[in-house]
């Protein structure tokens, strides 16, 4: 049955354009940033039911627009346009509101240091701008991500293992990583130079934040790098962004931790794609993140999702067609108006599989600043 579901990898993935499934996926949030009304009512939706949806919604279809404006030059100024919405939206409710907005309810709780900060907004946010500088240079945003970025260094050099709080005395993997990935942007943009930040990151997260039994780099941790309850293993949910993000921070490190998370979590079942949660024997618990658990399986909807941008950044073709396969069947994909939606998810869900179906020049563009840059330095 599967083959009825098996999808062409050309029709998905390429070095040039964007294909239709990809202008499809995108015509539905260009829809959402382009009408007040309808956007309001959507991530007011999102809001309800998980803040952290709402604010990531908006980072994966930053990069997602970056990564088309890079793959076809006619739709640069749409996307820097639609950017500019999103990141003037998102700073207004962070100065309105505080960065609580875009958190879940435990965070009104005792953070270490003072102004509480969460590495989660700091590092989307800052993200989000240097993505929008890199496809098209904006001075208004030159002192705005150099600003974040300094906050975010000072807070991670607090910390003895160079990490920053996503939520009082938990740093996330996930978010931190996401955070490295924008400081080194902004040295490829500013010429700044944060090479021992992240050089102390990466040595200490390979000594201390690392699981002994299978290599893979944990999902959250103190302050002191002691591993959290809620994420003292590997999971699905948080490595394969991990993995993606550390591809322009330390290439050889992303490389070895894709690797590894491919041969503890991917899975398939009679040609159909998915990614275990956590590895065999080391289950956690169930939370927001890694939505509903399928028991023996240990598959995630929420790490296959991010399995399939994995799949796509480390260009495991064979991995990404059996996820897609995967995703045919089981998401429900529908098009209406031209706007095509997987009703089995949700709009941070299609950001994603958007952001997946794209990526490659973003990563591929600040890979090669930062080479170039280094040559001219030595």
């Amino acid at each position: 049955m599967h083959l009825v579901f098996k999808p062409d990898y050309a029709a998905f993935r390429s070095e040039k354009g964007v294909f239709t499934v990809a202008t499809q996926l995108a015509a539905g949030h260009l829809a959402l940033w382009s009408d007040p009304v309808l956007r309001d009512h959507a991530l007011a939706k999102m809001q309800q039911r998980n803040p952290e949806w709402d604010f990531m919604s908006r980072t994966y279809f930053v990069l997602s627009l970056a990564n088309m404006a890079l793959r076809d030059p006619a739709l640069r100024d749409q996307a820097c346009d639609i950017i500019d919405c999103i990141i003037a939206h998102t700073l207004l409710l962070e100065k309105q509101n505080g960065q609580f907005h875009f958190l879940l309810g435990y965070a009104h709780g005792s953070w270490h240091f003072d102004p509480p900060r969460s590495i989660f907004v700091d590092g989307e946010i800052a993200l989000m701008i240097g993505t929008r500088r890199i496809i098209q240079e904006k001075t208004d945003y030159i002192p705005l991500l150099a600003e974040r970025v300094a906050v975010m260094t000072d807070y991670m050099n607090r910390s003895p293992v160079f990490s920053g709080e996503s939520y009082p005395d938990e740093c996330w993997l996930f978010c931190n990583t996401v955070a490295l990935a924008s400081i080194r942007i902004a040295d490829v943009l500013d010429g700044t130079d944060h090479s021992v930040l992240i050089s102390n990151w990466v040595h200490t997260a390979q000594d201390k934040l690392t699981d002994k039994e299978t290599g893979l780099l944990i999902a959250t941790y103190d302050l002191d790098g002691n591993p959290l309850p809620c994420g003292y293993t590997p999971e699905g949910s948080t490595i394969w962004m991990a993995c993606h993000m550390l591809q322009v921070v330390d290439p050889i490190l992303a490389e070895n931790q894709y690797k590894l998370a491919h041969h503890y979590l991917a899975r398939s079942f009679l040609g159909f794609g998915y990614s275990r949660e956590w590895p065999e024997g080391l289950e956690g618990s169930m939370d927001v993140d890694s939505g509903p658990v399928i028991p023996v399986l240990g598959a995630s909807v929420s790490a296959s999702g991010l399995a399939i941008l994995a799949a796509a950044a480390f260009d495991d073709r064979d991995y990404f067609v059996k996820l897609i396969t995967a995703l045919n069947c089981a998401g429900f994909p529908t098009v209406s108006n031209g706007q095509l939606t997987y009703y089995a998810g949700n709009t941070v869900g299609d950001a994603v599989l958007l952001y997946a179906m794209t990526e490659g020049p973003l990563w591929k563009e600040i890979n090669s600043r930062r080479l170039s840059k280094n040559h001219k330095t030595r």
